[in-house]
């Protein structure tokens, strides 16, 4: 085989004061790197906590370009079927045939006026990788013009695109340990301003990323209502 494979496993955690270092999810990833370029992600995420609980399973394609090529989504939130979807992306053009008992069939194809900085597709192995992609400098801060199909924090609706304007900061290297080992590390935040397009305000969101060519989320963590933490578990390349 020609292609390159990086797999492993992302544990969820509380850091709410009732429920400090519980257990709340989990997400089982794996990226084909392709000998042409392109990458393929493929991510299982269980939500458990807080109510209602998500099962997400996520196929996202990047051409050899680095750019959304397409992306297949499947949800059930609450353990009840919640829609799926299919998104394709051209230079011009990004494209939704979607179906779920809310929006009954849901056709969409919005024009795009300059080049996406990234599909934000919710696994959170896919917010690491999205940042290993794009240029920053250390300490300044970029306004990433993205596109996710749900304004949820939690991706818990029904496949429907829509524009995110999020500004990401690029605090430096460091030297990072969890569960899955030691690694030089690239530590970034997301910073929304109240204008970024979520259905509400997201609250900061550091990532702590590989320092190499895979981008490889190592750990995380979302202050504000969410008191979330995510660790690399597991890892296999």
């Amino acid at each position: 085989m020609q292609h390159r494979t990086v797999a492993g496993t992302i544990w969820y955690t509380s850091r709410k004061p009732e429920r400090m270092g519980e257990r709340r999810g989990l997400e089982h990833f794996r990226f084909t790197h392709h000998g042409d370029g392109a990458v393929t992600l493929r991510a299982y995420c269980e939500i458990e906590e807080p109510a209602p609980t998500v099962l997400r399973d996520v196929v996202y394609s990047l051409g050899p370009d680095g750019r959304p090529a397409d992306c297949l989504l499947r949800l059930t939130v609450g353990d009840r079927f919640m829609g799926s979807g299919w998104i394709r992306f051209s230079a011009a053009h990004a494209e939704c045939e979607a179906y779920g008992p809310s929006i009954g069939r849901l056709s969409q194809s919005v024009k795009l006026d300059a080049p996406l900085d990234g599909f934000g597709t919710h696994p959170i192995v896919a917010d690491g990788y999205l940042l290993s992609r794009l240029s920053f400098e250390p300490g300044r801060k970029r306004k990433l013009h993205l596109m996710v199909p749900s304004p949820d924090h939690r991706g818990a609706t029904p496949p429907m695109l829509a524009h995110v304007f999020i500004d990401a900061l690029y605090e430096g290297t460091e030297t990072v340990s969890v569960r899955a080992g030691t690694f030089a590390a690239r530590h970034y935040r997301f910073l929304d301003d109240g204008s970024a397009g979520f259905e509400s305000l997201h609250p900061p969101y550091d990532v702590w990323i590989t320092d190499d060519q895979d981008g490889i989320f190592l750990q995380g963590g979302v202050g504000g209502y969410m008191q979330t933490w995510y660790e690399l578990a597991a890892l296999e390349r």
